[in-house]
């Protein structure tokens, strides 16, 4: 069947195993220095080992795989103890895999294993950018006055929507946002979006990551673009940004320079 999978670019990976830890589906072995995805019965092509890599080593695929198989993969999480299973269960439900999270319900009952508290517990070893945290703003450490004043010059402002050939294109600044830094900080329209093209998008939950380079290789290749702003979470799911860009830059041929920015989930920047 045609599925997600992830794939490796082994030239960027580095054997250091970061993402070996980030998969508690056990689908990633560092094999000869390398890291290897060892059976497809494993990958459940989520990617969350994608925003652990710091090599920016690791996409997701559609090719014909072999159908995930969430029962074979029980049987080796079983194995590695009760963290483990609590991490594979917290990853399933963060990414609404509901069915997936009663199958493995119901292999462990079947097995008399008990069944951890994964929803309100998340392990440190899951994935970070999830975890539930309640936020309370602290009206007396501001930055900065908020300015309510709208910046916005473009639209449409998803990825996906974007036509590589307008012409609000042409000799643009552009701003790359995660989806979520608009919310999480307060004075991004007058902070960050002042002049510039906003591009947006997710790089942990859309389905579009080889699309995305396509679109901005595009872009970057029609239009004469003058810089580049990626403001992204602290979360290292978000780091997909910068790999998606770079990858879009090197497939044009373009040096653009880039100026990274990093919001906290407390609304400051990093």
């Amino acid at each position: 069947m045609e599925r997600d999978v992830i794939k490796i670019n082994e030239e960027k990976c580095n054997g250091c195993g970061v993402c070996v830890t980030g998969c508690p589906e056990g689908a990633l072995q560092v094999i000869d220095g390398k890291a290897r995805l060892i059976n497809d019965l494993f990958c459940d092509g989520l990617g969350a080992c994608i925003g652990e890599c710091p090599e920016g080593a690791i996409e997701v695929e559609r090719r014909e795989a072999e159908p995930y198989d969430e029962r074979e993969v029980m049987k080796n999480i079983v194995k590695a103890g009760p963290n483990v299973i609590k991490a594979h269960l917290q990853h399933l439900q963060e990414h609404g895999q509901g069915e997936l999270v009663n199958e493995a319900i119901e292999f462990l009952k079947e097995n008399n294993i008990e069944v951890p508290d994964y929803e309100e517990k998340p392990l440190a070893c899951g994935c970070p950018g999830s975890a539930t945290q309640n936020l309370i703003p602290d009206e007396t450490q501001s930055e900065e006055p908020v300015i309510l004043q709208a910046q916005l010059q473009n639209w449409p402002i998803q990825l996906q929507l974007l036509n590589p050939n307008t012409r609000y294109f042409k000799n643009a600044d552009l701003l790359i946002a995660a989806d979520c830094t608009p919310f999480a900080y307060p004075n991004f329209h007058q902070k960050f979006l002042k002049g510039k093209i906003l591009i947006i998008l997710c790089p942990k939950l859309d389905k579009f990551i080889d699309g995305y380079i396509d679109k901005l290789t595009k872009i970057f290749q029609r239009q004469d673009i003058k810089s580049i702003t990626i403001v992204r979470m602290e979360v290292p799911c978000c780091s997909g940004i910068e790999v998606i860009v770079k990858k879009a830059l090197e497939k044009a041929q373009k040096d653009i320079k880039i100026q990274y920015i990093t919001i906290t989930i407390n609304g400051k920047i990093k």
